[in-house]
């Protein structure tokens, strides 16, 4: 009779709209968090495994910040820069969505192929939500005299080792994506990597080397003032910012890797507590104030959730894998 009272009083006290007269028995709490009902009951740390400044964590500031005014919890922005120490973080943390990551697609997909991580993606963590796709863009300097992305795949076809093209080291997204382009399009180009995004695209702008792959935001400003071509741009649309860029699935269908932006849970975290994480974050995404600012950072805000997100994931995994395999590739 008590344990019925005590869910009784717990069911009263949600319908309420009030947490101040919470059952006391721990079995009984534990089963309205696992159940979604009382999510979240404590601070929600958001981990972004990059350095604070960068887009990753803007957006991340941007969603907790939304996130936190719904919950009336903080949402506590944890940046953990390094290629394993975000993830590892979430997996080694209790599976109740207290604690969450936001990451890009290419280092969490990737890089178990490319070197040992000590946890496995597809078991250990769980896709709440995609936030954002990605979109890089393949530019050159126009010293190079090269006007589209059929002139760059005849020249090097006709030089082939002979075109170098930067990137922010072995391994990064700005390499594999290229390699996927040289894959796709028969060609060899000579990878050079150099240490970060920002003195590879330097390089490319003093025309040694000419070629580069970099997310849209921060090749457009050069490509505004004419220091840069764009020539191709990843996914399936034209981007209206960059006009004469070739769609890179237009070229090479069914080809293409989309990239992406996405939050995470540990693996093993209820289902209830996934699906209302994903719902506030999909209405989240759909403020207009949060989608303009994505898109002002050069993404799009998307929202794709669960299963189908999770089905990304795993394809992304897959893709990613065969790739890296078949070029022998290496991260730093």
């Amino acid at each position: 009779m008590k344990r019925i009272l005590a869910v009784l009083l717990a069911l009263l006290t949600l319908m309420a709209g009030t947490t101040s007269v919470l059952p006391q028995d721990p079995s009984i709490l534990r089963q309205a968090q696992d159940s979604g009902q009382v999510f979240p009951s404590k601070p929600v740390r958001l981990v972004v495994p990059f350095p604070p400044g960068g887009p990753l964590d803007i957006a991340g500031r941007l969603i907790g910040r939304e996130l936190q005014d719904r919950w009336g919890h903080p949402v506590i922005i944890e940046n953990k820069p390094g290629s394993t120490i975000g993830p590892e973080y979430v997996v080694k943390s209790a599976p109740d969505g207290h604690v969450l990551m936001i990451i890009s697609s290419t280092p969490l997909v990737t890089l178990p192929h490319l070197q040992k991580v000590p946890y496995d993606v597809l078991k250990d963590l769980v896709g709440v939500t995609q936030t954002t796709l990605l979109t890089y863009a393949l530019v050159v300097n126009p010293k190079m005299g090269i006007s589209s992305i059929q002139e760059l795949i005849d020249r090097a076809k006709k030089e082939p080792g002979r075109l170098n093209y930067a990137s922010a080291g072995n391994g990064s997204g700005q390499h594999l994506y290229v390699e996927l382009l040289k894959n796709a399009a028969d060609i060899n180009l000579t990878h050079v990597p150099y240490k970060g995004a920002a003195p590879a695209l330097q390089a490319v702008l003093s025309g040694e080397p000419g070629i580069m792959l970099d997310v849209t935001v921060a090749v457009m400003p050069h490509v505004k003032s004419g220091k840069l071509r764009a020539l191709m741009v990843t996914g399936a649309k034209p981007l209206e910012q960059l006009p004469g860029a070739a769609p890179f699935d237009t070229l090479f269908p069914g080809l293409g890797i989309p990239g992406w932006h996405g939050i995470f849970a540990t693996g093993g975290t209820p289902r209830p507590v996934l699906e209302k994480l994903a719902s506030d974050i999909r209405q989240v995404l759909q403020m207009p104030v949060v989608a303009n600012r994505f898109r002002e950072l050069g993404v799009e805000p998307s929202g794709v959730s669960g299963d189908a997100f999770n089905e990304i994931v795993r394809r992304d995994y897959a893709r990613w894998g065969e790739i890296i395999r078949r070029n022998n590739l290496r991260a730093d």
